[in-house]
């Protein structure tokens, strides 16, 4: 997909132009696109190089889509939504620069481009172009008082029992190797096929049938992985589902052969095949106590030195937002989100206030009269 034309020149069908006067000064889609628009063409450079010079047909203008991708942030609109959102409204055509018409384009078109920015390692280009703005406003000084704390990300997937994880690991292996049409399928690939592929058990079995079923499903993984071992191994055993296969039997069961028995999962242990990546973890004390399957968030925040009077505009300003695996420590999110405000031109904090989860004593930054503290 090849790179459209870009002009800067608006037009006289636009919005801004036709009905630009009867949005108030503050409303924050004029804000957006006096402020914020502007930024993220500033950035269509690096957006360049993320796409074919002149190599089949024009893709959608990626500013548009980066655009479109931080107001769904602000409106909290899924991809569906956001193109309705895009179609039919006046504030978002405003922000965006658009003509008043209905033209837009399909939902899918986001998804193919946020995995595009992710494989050209840009996926915080956004929110880097933002930033930077407010920097050269003013906004946001180079070494400012911070506070930094941390949240969870629900994974987009379900919660599976053991039986469940295994049942559905194993589903995925066979399908996977099912797919190679020229492999030689081994004697017991009807029983597991039958088995994994093409039934379901009965939920409301008794607990020690659902516990021999699982270590009927530590066997069968254990029989698949070795006769995988035997093939191929560019084509069978280095599969993304069969190494799946290999952790997840490590995870749950120690011993060998008839011989296994299930234990209890280490952290971080796969709790669905579909991400397994994904980490159980739980947060908070007794009182406020939550648990969740996914990653955890590192998200920095300016503090301002005045607090401001109700009804004022905010002074405080997010600088940076971090994924961390859900097990990881506080303390280590702490050190990646410095390092990637190191990145983005800021320096450390002159003062930066996290909870008792980031420190197990009280610590001082490398900085003149930073700390950490509650």
């Amino acid at each position: 997909m090849s790179l459209p034309e870009f002009s800067l020149q608006g037009s006289l069908y636009g919005v801004d132009v036709l009905l630009g006067d009867q949005f108030p000064d503050d409303d924050r889609f004029r804000l957006f696109a006096a402020h914020v628009r502007p930024l993220l063409v500033k950035a269509r450079p690096a957006l360049a190089a993320a796409y074919c010079r002149d190599n089949g047909r024009p893709g959608i203008e990626p500013v548009l889509l980066l655009g479109v991708s931080v107001l769904q942030f602000m409106e909290r609109a899924p991809d569906r939504q956001a193109v309705e959102m895009l179609k039919y409204p006046l504030g978002w055509k405003l922000a965006l620069g658009l003509e008043l018409d209905v033209k837009a384009f399909d939902p899918t078109t986001l998804v193919y481009f946020r995995q595009r920015l992710i494989e050209h390692d840009q996926a915080k280009l956004a929110f880097d172009a933002v930033l930077g703005g407010l920097r050269e406003a003013g906004l946001v000084s180079k070494r400012s008082r911070q506070r930094l704390d941390s949240t969870h990300v629900l994974g987009l997937v379900a919660r599976l029992s053991l039986t469940e994880l295994l049942r559905e690991t194993i589903r995925l292996a066979l399908k996977e190797l099912h797919a190679k049409a020229d492999l030689v399928r081994p004697a017991f690939w009807p029983a597991l096929w039958e088995r994994y592929v093409e039934s379901i058990i009965d939920w409301r079995l008794d607990e020690a049938t659902l516990k021999q079923k699982q270590l009927q499903a530590g066997q069968d993984i254990t029989l698949l992985l070795a006769w995988a071992r035997e093939q191929d191994p560019a084509a069978v055993a280095q599969g993304t589902q069969v190494q799946l296969l290999q952790r997840v039997l490590d995870e749950n069961f120690a011993g060998v052969e008839e011989k296994l028995r299930l234990h209890p999962q280490p952290p971080a242990a796969v709790k669905n095949p579909h991400d397994p990546q994904a980490a159980w973890c739980t947060k908070g004390g007794a009182d406020a106590r939550k648990d969740w399957v996914g990653y955890k968030a590192q998200v920095a925040e300016t503090v301002p030195d005045q607090p401001r009077e109700p009804g004022e505009p905010t002074a405080a300003f997010i600088t940076a937002v971090e994924t961390q695996p859900a097990t990881a420590s506080d303390e280590a999110g702490m050190q990646q989100v410095l390092g990637e405000q190191a990145k983005s031109g800021l320096d450390k904090p002159s003062e930066l206030f996290v909870d008792s989860a980031y420190a197990c004593r009280p610590r001082r930054s490398s900085t003149p009269g930073g700390r950490a503290g509650n």
